[in-house]
């Protein structure tokens, strides 16, 4: 397909499904956030979490993050409350290219909030913007991650080591995983039948 312009692409478009709605983040989602998130919520993200665990630190993470250039970040909300944040972390126009990275709150890990905003996100990506690749990069630790990425069905190119360095000095080691625009079918087949697995066992 013909990509989209390139203030398309940089455009934060709130996007809906059945089990989470993503509107664009901003500091009136620090409480939420706060209420939710533990130490281990932030603890591995590339640019580190608040400086404090406050509404106020929250509120300054949130800030820092859509003052950063080439970024989008939403909102990730369930039942009215935002319980993580997934964000365009890189865009590209001219490659054709996003990154995408998530953070949810304890409560919303394992349930339909990582595959559901990842779904929303890959479909503007593919279907709208015309992306030829979609990537993530993810700290070499964080086990849970990398299984995510792996049962998404997105291809370890390898690790990029000391690639960046966090807040708090250490230079982490990220793990590379992509999704060409060509393997896109086949991983939205898989996060649809994820969801109809989760949507079998909601009430109502």
């Amino acid at each position: 397909m013909i990509p989209a312009p390139p203030d398309e692409w940089l455009r934060p478009v709130p996007l809906a499904g059945r089990f989470v709605r993503l509107t664009p983040l901003t500091e009136a989602h620090a409480a939420d956030l706060h209420a939710g998130a533990d130490e281990a919520t932030s603890a591995l993200l590339a640019r580190g979490g608040p400086d404090s665990p406050t509404v106020e630190g929250w509120a300054a993470y949130i800030a820092r993050l859509g003052a950063l250039p080439d970024r989008l970040n939403w909102a990730v909300m369930m039942e009215e409350r935002a319980v993580g944040r997934i964000s365009y972390s890189e865009v590209r126009p001219g490659d054709r290219w996003v990154e995408i990275g998530t953070m949810l709150v304890p409560a919303a890990q394992g349930t339909a909030a990582n595959p559901e905003a990842k779904l929303l996100l890959l479909t503007r990506a593919f279907e709208v913007l015309g992306a030829g690749r979609v990537q993530f990069k993810v700290d070499a630790r964080n086990a849970r991650s990398l299984r995510a990425l792996e049962r998404l069905g997105a291809v370890r190119e390898g690790t990029l080591r000391q690639y960046q360095r966090r807040p708090d000095g250490h230079a982490r080691d990220s793990v590379m995983f992509s999704v060409l625009s060509s393997e896109w079918p086949g991983v939205k087949a898989g996060l649809q039948a994820r969801l109809a697995a989760f949507a079998q066992t909601a009430p109502g």
